[in-house]
């Protein structure tokens, strides 16, 4: 079992919210929610039983039909699994909740029961398909659940990663030999992902193709997820055209070059769709940075992220899978090169979702010219606007940040520009490594 974050948070919520409320882990399929569940419930409880709604047998099945009579289900529930629940010291997981709508909906009455703890884990939860003939439990606090990110990673690889959040506060170099290491430590991260099982694939095996092979399966998983949604295939196109369009470098994601068809307005629902489902991270494109960045936002146009980084790069490699020894060298080697740089970039959008934060850019046309200047990334922070560029290699031109800080000067904070160099700084704009991006998200 990999330390995770989200343990700290379930730790919060047994102490704060459990008695009152459910715990519903959501998150895309195969991110650790059941692993982490099963894992909590072991060290925190005297006793836990686990349903798992995706492998679940009539017997089973059948003693769901008294939970509305909770002192016969609970009965009927241990009988079952010859496991003997405590009051108040034991906790039942419901797994892939999402399968059984009408378990969720009963959580209400479960919670004020009071007799037990309970913690749903869910894929495609929020999907309207799979919650649109119940009413949703207000009984459940919410922890989303991302990919490992790479502090997560690097205690998987028994690094630990404190003192570059220490070099990062303090805004000291690492030094040459120690920053290539850290970032070549930082693209074997990329190259792997946060998957767990892809992380676990990597430490047993020391073998990118293996890695792949995990990677694979589970990009398969999600494509067969978004076909049971959208027969169609529109929803799976759309999903598995977000490599091509970031590598493209489009100011926007458009939509009828992901289906090869004329934009629908059933194509904004799948937008959604997809989005709630936690595959992809969207950002939002704001009309209006000296305003409050929500208010300005355009849900019509928009970039989309993929929610790991590994899973891009085993979907581009499967387009051109001649290449791949050729791109895993590159992740080995000193630098990555400018034409894999949009990786940073949606390794970048990937630690500010994992840290809670909404993504926007902005994008405005040069004066007496047909190019534009562009923020890859607006984040809010407090009042302040806190603008990001991602670099692969060049630092030393960064005109889009310093007019933009120019021109929304009352409203910028800190500004960073990340890349593979080490800590740096010019004028009031911060150089940093991108390694050092998730300490400076959990300051923004």
């Amino acid at each position: 079992m990999f330390r995770r974050k989200v343990y700290d948070q379930l730790i919060k919520w047994k102490k704060e919210y459990a008695g009152r409320y459910a715990c519903l882990l959501e998150g895309a399929r195969r991110v650790g929610k059941s692993t982490i569940a099963e894992n909590f419930a072991k060290n925190e409880y005297d006793s836990y039983i686990r349903i798992d709604f995706a492998d679940i047998t009539e017997e089973m099945l059948d003693v769901f039909r008294d939970i509305a009579k909770p002192d016969i289900f609970f009965l009927r529930l241990q009988a079952e699994t010859g496991i003997t629940l405590k009051k108040r010291k034991s906790v039942i997981i419901f797994d892939e909740i999402q399968l059984n709508p009408k378990v969720r909906q009963a959580i209400k009455y479960l919670v004020k029961d009071g007799r037990y703890d309970y913690i749903e884990t869910g894929s495609l939860i929020s999907i309207r398909k799979n919650v649109k003939d119940i009413v949703i439990p207000s009984e459940e606090h919410r922890i989303k659940v991302y990919p490992m990110d790479f502090e997560e990673f690097s205690w998987a690889l028994g690094k630990d990663p404190d003192p570059l959040r220490q070099l990062f506060k303090a805004g000291i170099q690492a030094g040459n030999a120690l920053n290539r290491s850290l970032m070549r430590d930082f693209r074997i991260y990329m190259a792997v992902g946060g998957m767990p099982q892809a992380v676990e694939a990597y430490i047993k095996s020391n073998n990118f193709n293996q890695v792949d092979s995990v990677k694979k399966e589970i990009i398969d998983l999600y494509l067969d997820d978004l076909m049971k949604l959208d027969p169609t295939g529109r929803l799976s196109a759309i999903y598995d055209s977000v490599p091509s369009q970031l590598a493209l470098k489009k100011k926007r994601f458009i939509v009828s070059s992901a289906t090869g068809k004329q934009k629908t307005v059933r194509d904004d629902e799948r937008i959604f769709e997809l989005i709630d489902s936690r595959m992809v991270i969207p950002c939002w494109h704001v009309t209006n940075p000296g305003t409050t960045l929500a208010l300005t936002k355009e849900i019509d146009e928009f970039k989309l992220y993929l929610s790991d980084t590994g899973l891009f790069v085993t979907m581009m490699i499967e387009k051109e899978p001649e290449k791949a020894a050729d791109i895993y060298k590159k992740f080995l080697g000193d630098k990555l090169p400018a034409d894999l740089g949009y990786l940073y970039e949606n390794a970048a959008a990937q630690i500010f979702a994992s840290h809670g934060k909404e993504l926007y850019y902005h994008t405005w046309r040069k004066e007496n010219s047909t190019h534009s200047y562009e923020i890859d990334f607006l984040l809010s922070s407090g009042s302040k606007i806190i603008p990001v560029e991602v670099k692969s290699s060049e630092t030393r031109n960064h005109e889009s940040i310093d007019r933009f800080s120019e021109k929304y000067k009352q409203y910028v904070g800190r500004r960073y520009l990340f890349s593979q160099k080490d800590v740096a700084s010019d004028g009031q704009l911060q150089l940093k490594p991108i390694y050092m991006l998730p300490f400076a998200a959990e300051e923004i």
